[in-house]
């Protein structure tokens, strides 16, 4: 089932994601981002994009059943091949021409926090919700691409204490740290997105492109930069066996349950 998308406003699209439970990032996570962006491309070319999730969590980051089992292969090709997929998700979000909205209803960690912060603007639910770059502590190097997303959203400062550390933070210290620029109820979440995109009105599209481009401009410089560190040495992180070990270890801690692909010896 496709992403739905439904026009709440004469030039505001609200995304509702909705590949899973928890929206846990997977290849069906990103065929279902891209068939959603593709959609608001040919269908909905004059609006703005609020994009939410369902439940208590907006999205958990990376499948782990998933991603740990292809590190312990250990074939880099096969993990460069992924990640150029997971890279052109996360950059066609970031750099979408038209206002984009996260209305974050609930917990961001890891890869779902980078997709909030992907987008131009976040506006949270006024609740128990809990925020997270956690992935150096489960044994996953962060991406050189997505550390540059990450210092474009939110500063150098604190894109080191998320990324290196890898605390998770409440809604408070999340606002406090730049990830949420607005709260409000959570009743009225989706109502305060949609006002916030409609703010451009499709005449100003064009406008508002180009100043997108421009904001991003030293970063996406960055990122052209990052992207031969990614992949000289993304794939041989991932599969090291020390971040393995580090994988299984925090895999049984958080499933409550032993790991189901071998390690190497």
């Amino acid at each position: 089932m496709g992403w739905a998308i439904e026009r709440k406003h004469d030039h505001v699209a609200v995304v509702t994601m909705n590949t899973n439970k928890v929206n846990a990032q997977n290849p069906s996570f990103f065929d279902d981002l891209h068939a959603a962006f593709d959609r608001l491309e040919s269908e909905f070319g004059e609006c703005a994009v609020v994009l939410t999730g369902t439940g208590q969590v907006f999205s958990a980051g990376l499948d782990l059943d998933h991603h740990f089992a292809m590190f312990a292969r250990r074939d880099l090709k096969e993990i460069d091949k992924w990640f150029a997929a997971y890279r052109a998700t996360n950059l066609r979000l970031f750099t979408y021409p038209r206002p984009t909205v996260a209305a974050i209803n609930g917990h961001a960690y890891a890869g779902g926090f980078i997709t909030a912060i992907a987008c131009d603007y976040r506006i949270a639910a006024e609740a128990d919700l809990q925020f997270a770059l956690n992935e150096v502590p489960i044994g996953i190097p962060m991406p050189a691409v997505y550390c540059e997303i990450i210092k474009h959203a939110v500063g150098l400062q604190a894109a080191s204490e998320f990324t290196l550390f890898g605390q998770v933070y409440d809604l408070a210290a999340a606002t406090r740290m730049g990830v949420v620029q607005k709260t409000v109820q959570h009743g009225r979440l989706l109502e305060s997105a949609v006002a916030w995109a409609a703010n451009i009105s499709p005449d100003c599209y064009p406008a508002y492109g180009f100043a997108k481009r421009a904001l991003q401009a030293a970063t996406m410089a960055a990122i052209d930069t990052a992207a031969r560190l990614d992949l000289d040495w993304l794939s041989r992180g991932m599969s090291d066996p020390k971040s393995l070990q580090a994988n299984a270890r925090r895999y049984r801690e958080l499933k409550g349950r032993d790991i189901t692909w071998p390690l190497p010896a």
